[in-house]
């Protein structure tokens, strides 16, 4: 029996855990994601036809294809277990047409998560591929396809070549300009606050102005707060007028959707939504735990936009904090959390197979990126099915004549789910928390001092990737598998760029925008993306018919095209001079806009085409020549070190950024450190250090 079922998934990893599972009659191998595309070099959709894609074999894949079928000839049951979404219904489906499998036969296998007893299960239930998964892939993309090879090549003739636009890109690619432009309209308002510091015996607390007369009154200038302190008498005391005590509950936030596991882990670890998804990808795929356990999938699947949990580990999350934490810590019953609007609920949050895998016990068999992410998605999933924090609060309104301050007081009562995990939202809330004495109405305290300061409004800050990821959720653009693929295009194609971790856009950013505005309004505007998104959906649950949604889209999007390519005016990118002469033939050096940025070239090109890179000097001679300079320079990961200038005659490199002073006990060259709160100063073999800023 041995070889008799062939297993098709995704990927290596995931074809070597799902064997050792199935055992000897199955062989497990791997497609290594999709086989079949629409070709490179044209459109590859059938006008003619109802839109049909012209599928072929994906250049690179031949020795795959190949494989797969010399493993089919040989099995008597193919079973296709690509992952459970869109893409992996459509990759199935794919596979199945390239072995001429038949359609309707039940060989689909699905699991959420890759666990000896899931897998199992599901192979005791195969389903037929699932025509409506597939038809909804089908039809984002062929619209992305449609959009993206219509407007690019415009973009080359017009602009310059390299250039891309795409349905979601230019919606993210709009928001950054949108909000840069906010931030350059924005006009700064003065207002002021007049914080105060109040005694009662030996017990001081904080308060703020609140009002006037019993109402709240805003603070514009200095003249409106040295109006309020002439009324006050410092001597005098002020009365306590009102004293609200409740108790208020912190619930914890729900479990991991992809989204915002994509926010936290960016908030909290610095880590950007690729390498958060690759490593999430690696947990669900599996990590060999050794002994008997061998290869076992750590989490849920990771493309997901919903909150559910399963039953079962609700149960066990709970059984584990009775455990550990005791019954006081253990939610009576689950919390109700609601799925974003529009969420599809296809699959479970992302959460541990097990919690008894907690992130102690897998450390010794995880990288430290892996780990990191498992313990971020753990304490989450674990804490959601705790108690709530809970909290003593006071509201105190204190008085004299006319004037009024508030004075706000918390202090935890129990510490519910955060004894576990605290949100990078609650560790805000949590900084707001003050204790108060105990104060009655009546009661009256000594002003200990005033604290007037003046501050002016702030613009909207620049998108984290954290924060555009949100924006695109909230606002329906683009899907859970989309988010991190289309902020790497932006960055990819130098129409953004991140400048202390927030997204600025480019020049050439900024004409590509300004373009698709004007000749493609619907693409960037963010309700029609929206509904598109939606109506999409729709086709995977068989409501809406996929080739009507691209016919409806395409024929106003063909004479937009058609008025675009007629209308446009070529642009021209003007060259900055850059201030030198070129050292091969003499002529003026200028700055050019390249794919990866700014660099200098020579004015005659392509007669000379000499170019150099713009590179920033720290200010600091080398330590090992003594002859250049140190300057900035970026690996191929875009990851910044410091090198000579002089190089290749000098090889000095370092991650670390040279200061310019040598250790006063080694001599050895010192470099600058982030750490929390500020930058130290030390010397790389231990015998020195200062902290330079805090």
């Amino acid at each position: 029996m041995a070889g008799k079922n062939l297993v098709i998934v995704e990927s290596p990893a995931k074809a070597k855990t799902i064997e050792k599972y199935l055992g000897r009659n199955y062989k497990v191998v791997a497609s290594k994601g999709h086989i079949r595309d629409l070709p490179k070099s044209q459109m590859g959709v059938d006008f003619e036809n109802n839109y049909e894609p012209k599928y072929i074999s994906i250049r690179g894949k031949g020795d795959t294809i190949k494989e797969l079928k010399k493993q089919a000839k040989k099995a008597d049951h193919i079973f296709l277990a690509a992952d459970p979404d869109r893409e992996g219904e459509a990759i199935a489906w794919h596979v199945s047409h390239i072995l001429k499998l038949d359609p309707t036969e039940k060989n689909r296998v699905v699991f959420n998560e890759i666990t000896k007893e899931t897998v199992k299960s599901a192979f005791k239930t195969p389903r037929s591929i699932d025509m409506k998964l597939v038809d909804a892939q089908q039809a984002r993309r062929v619209l992305d396809r449609i959009v993206g090879y219509s407007i690019s090549p415009l973009l080359w003739q017009k602009v310059k070549k390299g250039l891309s636009a795409g349905r979601v890109q230019s919606v993210a690619l709009k928001l950054v300009i949108d909000r840069e432009n906010e931030i350059k309209a924005f006009v700064p308002e003065e207002y002021w606050s007049l914080d105060a510091e109040f005694k009662k015996g030996r017990s001081k607390f904080a308060a703020s102005f609140y009002g006037l007369k019993g109402k709240k009154s805003a603070l514009p200038n200095n003249e409106a707060v040295q109006a309020v302190l002439k009324q006050i008498d410092k001597e005098a005391a002020f009365t306590i007028e009102d004293v609200k005590k409740r108790e208020r509950k912190r619930f914890p936030a729900a479990p991991f959707t992809t989204s915002s596991l994509q926010q936290e882990a960016n908030r909290k670890l610095n880590f950007r939504t690729r390498k958060t998804m690759m490593q999430a990808q690696q947990l669900y795929e599996g990590i060999n735990l050794g002994g008997k356990e061998g290869t076992v999938g750590l989490i849920t699947y990771m493309r997901t936009d919903s909150t559910r949990i399963s039953t079962g580990a609700k149960h066990e999350a709970s059984k584990f904090i009775h455990d550990e934490y005791g019954e006081a810590y253990a939610a009576i019953k689950a919390h109700q959390t609601k799925n974003p609007e529009g969420a599809q609920d296809a699959h479970e949050a992302i959460r541990p197979t097990s919690v008894m895998r907690t992130p102690k016990s897998m450390k010794d068999v995880l990288t430290n990126d892996q780990y990191k992410i498992y313990n971020l998605i753990w304490s989450r999933f674990v804490a959601s099915q705790m108690t709530p924090a809970m909290f003593d609060t006071v509201a105190v309104k204190i008085g004299q004549k006319d004037v009024l301050f508030k004075a706000n007081g918390s202090q935890m009562k129990f510490p519910g789910f955060t004894k576990l995990y605290v949100s990078s939202r609650d560790k805000e809330d949590s900084a707001k928390d003050n204790v108060l004495p105990d104060l009655t109405v009546g009661d009256e305290v000594k002003l200990a001092k005033t604290d007037p300061a003046q501050h002016f409004t702030q613009p909207p800050a620049r998108y984290s990737e954290a924060n555009l990821v949100k924006a695109l959720e909230e606002n329906g653009v683009g899907r859970p598998s989309t988010y991190s693929p289309t902020i790497e295009t932006i960055q990819r194609r130098y129409y953004v760029k991140l400048n202390a971790k927030r997204f600025e856009p480019t020049e050439l950013g900024e004409i590509v925008n300004s373009l698709i505005v004007e000749f493609f309004p619907d693409i960037v505007n963010i309700d029609f993306t929206a509904d598109l998104e939606h109506r999409l959906d729709d086709v995977e649950t068989g409501q809406e018919n996929w080739i009507n949604i691209i016919d409806n889209f395409y024929k106003p999007f063909e004479k937009a095209v058609e008025k675009a390519s007629e209308q446009i005016e070529k642009v021209q990118i003007k060259d900055e001079p850059a201030g030198f002469n070129c050292d091969i033939c003499g002529a003026p050096m200028v700055v050019k806009m390249g794919r990866y940025g700014k660099f200098f070239a020579c004015s005659r090109f392509p007669d000379c085409r000499n170019t150099k890179a713009i590179v920033k000097e720290i200010g600091v001679t080398c330590p090992k020549c003594g002859k250049g300079q140190v300057i900035e320079r970026k690996s191929k990961k875009n990851r910044l070190f410091y090198g000579c200038d002089r190089y290749p005659d000098c090889d000095f490199v370092t991650w670390d950024k040279p200061v310019g002073r040598n250790c006063p006990k080694c001599e050895h060259y010192l470099v600058e450190k982030k750490i929390k709160g500020g930058k130290q100063v030390i010397c790389p073999n231990g015998d020195y250090e200062e902290t330079v800023q805090k």
